[in-house]
């Protein structure tokens, strides 16, 4: 598919942008405890540019040191320290052509006070982020026109380091959106009201920074197409805010929706649709002559050319797609589309993040450590040596891979007819069909680095000496925990359950294990059966995001289920299962014609002393079989290990 579209040149003020991607704002926490602009925020943006971005908008950027902090090591533009490091952020962006908008930012009520050095936080009015929990003060008139003068000084700050333009935060619930949202904004000042006195404040900062840094310093917005709450901004109200922007003389304007009391409609769990918002960019792009950007979970190229194509939008916001791969848009355009990780909506790099972290993805070991860990750092010394790997889930085709590019001949053994491991079988619940995308893309980025894989062949000693290996990676993946307990027999595995190769019978289920494995098989058999989810902590989905896990939980209520935390499986009977409870050592009974274990998995170690003698420390454990874990701590144990091997 050529993409004619999406690589067609595009304007935005007096910028021409070499295509219509644009990665849209998103925390990554790299940068200095400064504010600056390090190495490591530099080298992650760089890649992006690269990768074919026509225009990155910086993470949320601070304007306010005392109130307004987002997340731990975010850019800052509050004081002119920053602006030598921002300047070289500007410089290596543009190498790749690629335009740079610095976007400014203050959270208002959606920041907690252990960021802002225990002080309450503020908002238009005392309405609290019920996500937050924490109660907001009410700014003050003259401190609201004081915060107007930190966003037109951070302007400033970003012109002086030759950015292109800026863009204000005017959605998801931060502070220029709690002004013009009626859901926060219940003020009875000049800054409240009437329409025009929502607008006030956002209008004094674009008016500002028209003052101070010119009628050619291009000026974009990001508004909410929708708060997605009763009293919020409504899709009628978006328009209308977007028609008073353009006449202020905004440059673009960039739809999104939500804020973090209807969060899973700002960052889209894996249960949201591709493309399910893209009429709120619609509606504003036919009232309004300036560009919009919409972002609306585009996951495809092919997406993201029909948006264009069908006129829902003049630029498309790629966001997590240049997360989980920072070369979308070079492979795009090379008609490589096959071999672009796609975004799962796991939610993982947003849990990374809220555990004040830099960014982390499932699929990329490489994100927010691109500096240390980059194919750049690759020491490419594999002179055609050969390596066998075990195993074909993402932790051996992780390993190939990087062990690939440092030129080795790797030669891959899958005991199954193809690879992917386990992730065939997390593909088959509800929402989880990216994954099978996942395969296919690993398979493709085998067969294009030349990874010789054989399928259909258990790996033995004989099998890895045969093709003069000189070290083994043991990817094998795990096997399942079956509890040494009265009557285990009589139950079966989830993994077997999803394979097809058990059978549930009668209406009663009961599945122990409340993890990621447990729910979604709970939520499978939801739809024919009558689910209960036993799990001995006292919460479940393990390190889930809580969306994600809410929505399970949700799906498997709604089909008559129920969720029993803090009880342990004693012994399974015939038609029952016994539990204790894990506080007062009460046994009770649950009915359950069939039980289906998702407690875990051991690691997968086959031949490991065979191997171990015949390799003795080149034999490299990996993924599972070093260390049971999810996707992501397969893929980032395979990747450091096959990217150090030999060093």
């Amino acid at each position: 598919m050529s993409y004619e579209k999406l690589f067609a040149p595009g304007r935005i003020a007096n910028l021409e942008l070499k295509n219509r991607i644009v990665m849209p704002a998103m925390g990554c926490s790299l940068a200095e405890p400064s504010g600056e602009a390090g190495p490591r925020m530099i080298k992650y943006y760089a890649d992006r540019a690269k990768g074919g971005a026509g225009l990155i908008i910086t993470e949320i950027t601070r304007i306010d040191d005392e109130t307004g902090v987002g997340t731990p090591n975010q850019l800052s533009v509050t004081n002119t320290h920053v602006v030598g490091q921002l300047s070289r952020l500007v410089e290596t962006v543009h190498a790749y052509d690629t335009k740079l908008f610095v976007q400014l930012h203050h959270p208002g009520n959606q920041t907690p006070s252990r960021l802002i050095g225990g002080k309450q936080p503020v908002s238009a009015s005392d309405v609290t982020c019920k996500v937050i929990g924490e109660q907001p003060r009410a700014l003050t008139t003259e401190e609201v026109e004081g915060l107007v003068k930190k966003f037109v000084f951070g302007a400033v700050i970003a012109q002086k380091a030759g950015v292109d333009g800026v863009e204000i935060h005017g959605a998801h619930g931060y502070l220029v959106s709690q002004f013009l949202s009626p859901h926060t904004n219940k003020r009875t000042d000049k800054y409240g009201g009437s329409f025009e006195g929502r607008m006030r404040f956002a209008t004094e900062i674009i008016m500002g920074i028209r003052a101070y840094c010119g009628p050619k310093f291009p000026i974009g917005i990001r508004i909410n197409g929708s708060d997605y709450l009763e009293d919020g901004i409504t899709e009628e109200d978006a328009i209308a805010q977007a028609k008073y922007f353009e006449k202020l003389g905004v440059c673009y304007i960039n739809v999104s929706c939500g804020t973090y009391d209807s969060g899973a409609t700002i960052i889209e769990p894996n249960y949201f649709q591709e493309g399910w918002k893209k009429h709120l960019a619609a509606n504003i792009r036919k009232e309004v002559s300036v560009p919009v950007i919409a972002v609306c979970n585009i996951k495809h190229p092919q997406t993201a050319e029909q948006l264009l194509e069908e006129g829902f939008a003049d630029f498309v916001g790629i966001a997590r797609g240049h997360l989980a791969d920072p070369e979308w848009g070079v492979k795009a355009k090379a008609g490589k589309e096959d071999q672009i990780r796609k975004c799962l909506g796991c939610m993982e790099c947003f849990r990374i993040l809220n555990d004040g972290l830099p960014l982390g993805c499932t699929l990329n070991p490489v994100l927010g450590r691109e500096f240390e860990w980059g194919d750049e750092k690759l020491t490419k010394n594999g002179e055609g040596r050969t390596v066998a790997v075990i195993g074909g889930g993402p932790a051996g085709c992780e390993a190939a891979l990087t062990l690939r590019k440092r030129g080795f001949r790797v030669v891959l053994f899958e005991a199954k007819e193809r690879i992917g491991g386990t992730v065939a079988l997390a593909a088959i619940p509800p929402c989880k069909g990216m994954l099978n995308e996942f395969i296919d893309t690993l398979e493709a980025q085998l067969k294009a680095a030349g990874v010789e894989i054989c399928t259909g062949t258990k790996a033995s000693v004989e099998a890895v000496k045969a093709v003069g290996a000189e070290a083994v990676f043991l990817a094998a993946g795990g096997n399942p925990i079956l509890p040494n307990i009265p009557g285990i027999e009589r139950a079966v595995t989830a993994e077997n359950v999803l394979a097809g190769k058990a059978e549930v019978t009668g209406e009663q289920v009961v599945v122990i294990g409340g993890g990621v494995t447990g729910l979604e098989t709970a939520e499978t058999l939801g739809a024919k059966h009558k689910v209960t989810v036993v799990e001995m902590l006292d919460k479940v989905g393990g390190n889930l995001y809580p969306s994600i896990v809410m929505h399970l939980a949700q799906e498997i209520m709604k089909s008559g289920g129920a969720i029993a935390k803090g009880k342990q499986l004693v012994s399974v009977g015939e038609n029952t299962v016994t539990v204790k409870d894990t506080k007062t050592g009460e046994e009770s009974e649950i009915p359950a014609e069939t039980v289906v274990l998702a407690m875990g998995v051991r690691a997968n170690r086959p031949e490991v002393d065979a191997l171990r003698e015949a390799y003795d420390d080149k034999l490299i454990l990996v993924g599972d079989s070093l260390r049971p874990g999810q996707i992501y701590d397969a893929m980032h144990s395979a990747h450091d290990r096959a990217f150090v091997y030999g060093q």
